[in-house]
Order: C-alpha cells, then sequence, then structure tokens
C-alpha cells in the first residue's frame, strides 16, 4: 500500500484548530443506547451535608440535560452517578463522576457544575496530606499555597487560568489541561519546601516571552531565573576547633582521665564522714558566693566614681612676687601694730 504521509490535504489548513473538542450530539450516537449500566459513588463529610441537601435540586437538573441519573443517600452520606437509557455522551459518566468528586470537596455547586457544561474544563483533585509526615509543617507549607490574604492562590489562579480551592488535606482545580499541570506542580513542590513565588516568577516570565514571535523556536532557559539551594549543612560544628596539624603522631592513647572518686581520694574527702562532706561542700559554695557578691558590689561601686575632668591635671602656676608686693605687706603690719 502506498505511503499517504506526504500525500497533499487540503483540508488541513492552518486555520483549523486540531485541538478544539467538538460538542457530542445524540445524533453523533450511532450505536444507541449503552448495553451496561456504568456508575460512580463518592463519601462526603457531615459538614457538607446541609449544602448538599439544599443545592441538589440544581445538581439533578442540570445531570438530566445529559441523561445522568443522581442520587443522595444522607444516611451513609455518599453521593451517586449512574448512566440511564437516555444517555447519549459516552464521557457524560465521567464528568458526573468529577462533578460529585468536587461536591464533596466543598467546591461551590456553581462553579462544579462549569465541568459538566464546558468540554475545555477539567478536573484536578491533588492529595497532599501524604506528601509531608510533619504535622506543623504540613499546615506551614499548605499556607504558603494561599499567602497572605491569598494573594499567591489569587496570582496561581490568575496565571494558569484555573481555579484552585485549598480544603482540608487536598487541593481541588479546575481549568484547562495545561493550567491543570502547572498547578499540580506548583502545589507538589510547594510540599517539598520549593515556595510557590518561584513558579510564578516563572510562569509570568514565560507568558510574556510567548507573545514575542521570534521567540518562539527558541530555548528560554536564558530568561528564566536560577535558583540556587541554600540549604546550610546541618551537621553540628564544634566550639573549639583543634589544629591537628602540628601534632606529633603517636600510637598510643590518651591516659585515662581521673574519675570522680579518684580525685576525692586524692584530695581526702573521699574518707571524710557524709557530714563533713556536707559542711566542706557548704562551706564552698558560701565562699564562692562571698566572691561573686564582693564583685557585683565593686561593680555597683563604680557607676558612683566620678569622671576625671579635663583641668585636674595641671598643675596651677605661681605668682612671682614683686617688689611691690612685699613694701605694701610691710605697711599693713605697721598699721595693725600702731592700732594695738
Amino acid at each position: 500500500m502506498p505511503s499517504t504521509h506526504n500525500v497533499d490535504k487540503p483540508w488541513d489548513t492552518e486555520d483549523v484548530d486540531k485541538w478544539k473538542v467538538e460538542k457530542f450530539t445524540p445524533e453523533d450516537n450511532i450505536g444507541g443506547t449503552f448495553s451496561e449500566e456504568s456508575s460512580f459513588s463518592v463519601l462526603f463529610p457531615k459538614y457538607r451535608e446541609a449544602y448538599l441537601k439544599s443545592s441538589w435540586s440544581t445538581v439533578t437538573r442540570a445531570l438530566e440535560k445529559q441523561g445522568v441519573a443522581c442520587t443522595l443517600d444522607l444516611v451513609e452520606g455518599s453521593m451517586t452517578v449512574k448512566t440511564t437509557r437516555k444517555t447519549y455522551d459516552p464521557a457524560a459518566i465521567l464528568k458526573a463522576r468529577d462533578l460529585i468528586k468536587l461536591l464533596s470537596r466543598s467546591v461551590p455547586t456553581p462553579q462544579a457544575l462549569k465541568i459538566v457544561e464546558d468540554d475545555t474544563i477539567a478536573c484536578d483533585v491533588i492529595k497532599i496530606r501524604g506528601l509531608v509526615r510533619n504535622k506543623d509543617r504540613f499546615v506551614k507549607r499548605r499556607q504558603r499555597i494561599l499567602g497572605p490574604n491569598g494573594s499567591t492562590l489569587k496570582a496561581l489562579e490568575l496565571l494558569t487560568q484555573s481555579y484552585i480551592l485549598v480544603q482540608g488535606n487536598t487541593v481541588s482545580a479546575m481549568g484547562p489541561f495545561k493550567g491543570l499541570k502547572e498547578v499540580r506542580r506548583v502545589v507538589e513542590d510547594c510540599m517539598a519546601n520549593i515556595h510557590p513565588i518561584y513558579h510564578i516568577k516563572e510562569m509570568m516570565i514565560k507568558k510574556e516571552l510567548a507573545k514575542d514571535p521570534e521567540l518562539k523556536n527558541e530555548s528560554w532557559d536564558r530568561f528564566l531565573p536560577q535558583f540556587k539551594k541554600r540549604n546550610l549543612s546541618r551537621r553540628r560544628k564544634p566550639f573549639k576547633v583543634t589544629d591537628k596539624a602540628n601534632k606529633v603522631y603517636t600510637p598510643f592513647p590518651p591516659p585515662q582521665e581521673k574519675s570522680k572518686i579518684d580525685l576525692q581520694i586524692e584530695s581526702g574527702e573521699y574518707f571524710l564522714k557524709k557530714q563533713e562532706r556536707e559542711r566542706k561542700g557548704k562551706e564552698a559554695r558560701e565562699e564562692k558566693m562571698r566572691a561573686k557578691m564582693e564583685e557585683k558590689r565593686k561593680e555597683r561601686e563604680r557607676e558612683y566614681v566620678a569622671p576625671e575632668e579635663p583641668g585636674d591635671g595641671k598643675e596651677k602656676k605661681k605668682r612671682k612676687k614683686s617688689k611691690e608686693d612685699g613694701e605694701r605687706k610691710k605697711k599693713r603690719k605697721k598699721t595693725e601694730e600702731d592700732e594695738e
């Protein structure tokens, strides 16, 4: 059979979107009804019971258009979807399965119903609890996905064109396949202690580079930031590092250190009675305490010592005596003697 690989295809033009998913209509289902019934069931937590009960009528109406039946069991706490004879789209049951999965993970009903109505939207529920063992560490890293006042989460939603909800031990995401792939990578790296801000910077740069047609077929590695790990070595560093370069090698081990009992025998304390030993220890403690008190007293007295003034050290210059001063003194003495 001749190869048709290089044969001209007049219908294959550049304006054809090969990734577009055509809407499936009842006319496309040539085979008729399904031979077997397919069903999926999902459990939901107790706190979701009241909300699901109030919004279940909206879910039922949306699934009836697809020909899928749904039941809400409040006793068992489960939601079930199954195909009927009216179901014409084989993928409808898979969309319904994703819908009840999102509803059980606290996604609002209007948002969750978009997965049934829009063929371009898919969903991904990422389980994050098993990625981190320590609970405190898990809570801190989960908070990083949200960011201060939800700013990090909002940035991720805008860059990936997805809806993201962090609830309990899971992260629910809705959006295009390319965006979901990025969301999963960011969330898993965040749980592995890589901050989401690094991925956000990278995605922002890629978004700007994609607008330039000249860089379409080139590598973008030179534009993307290269972040280095700053995890320092956790090896315990010794307080005192001894230099062994100048030390003379000897095959003999160092002498054994004396034990506490050996030191007591040398000082004679070992042979004292219990009372004498206690008295001696008490005297040593008191002596140490007195020395400490004396040291503190001297420190307090230092605060009251007056500082040396700059003029204190200089000697005062002596005034030279003149002849006139001597004559004045003699006159004073004579006047005093005359008065007497």
